[in-house]
């Protein structure tokens, strides 16, 4: 499963309608409680999380990746996206532990190769398939 946090429906939608294609059951999570949930539910491959709404961003990454984060929840790929001119917004998820930070147009071209390397067990949080 993937967790995604998008600001806006049209990438809510986006994610979701790549995610089915690609065969990976995908869920929402709009605050850290969701995603406490989503993690007690079933294993978790990665979460996808827009940094247009850089506070609740920052706060699931810090969850996923921070010192509380159990071991298996620090393997879970974060990935971060965002509009090109959010630089500080980029550094602040590098810093929080995103494994990948990404202008929304990058995520857009890459986004179903991605989702298809995820889910055929192809990826590596050092070298996602998507261009930076």
């Amino acid at each position: 499963m993937i967790l995604y946090f998008a600001a806006d429906l049209l990438w809510a939608t986006k994610i979701k309608a790549a995610a089915d294609a690609a065969g990976i059951a995908a869920r929402p999570v709009r605050t850290l409680e969701m995603l406490e949930a989503r993690l007690a539910d079933c294993p978790v491959r990665a979460l996808m999380v827009d940094l247009d709404a850089p506070e609740i961003a920052l706060n699931l990454i810090n969850r996923i990746k921070g010192p509380s984060a159990a071991p298996s929840e620090r393997q879970i790929v974060t990935l971060a996206f965002g509009p090109h001119v959010a630089i500080e917004a980029f550094e602040a998820a590098k810093r929080a532990g995103a494994d990948r930070v990404l202008p929304r147009g990058a995520l857009s071209r890459g986004l179903h190769d991605w989702l298809a390397a995820l889910s055929s067990g192809q990826i590596d949080r050092k070298g996602l398939v998507l261009e930076e």
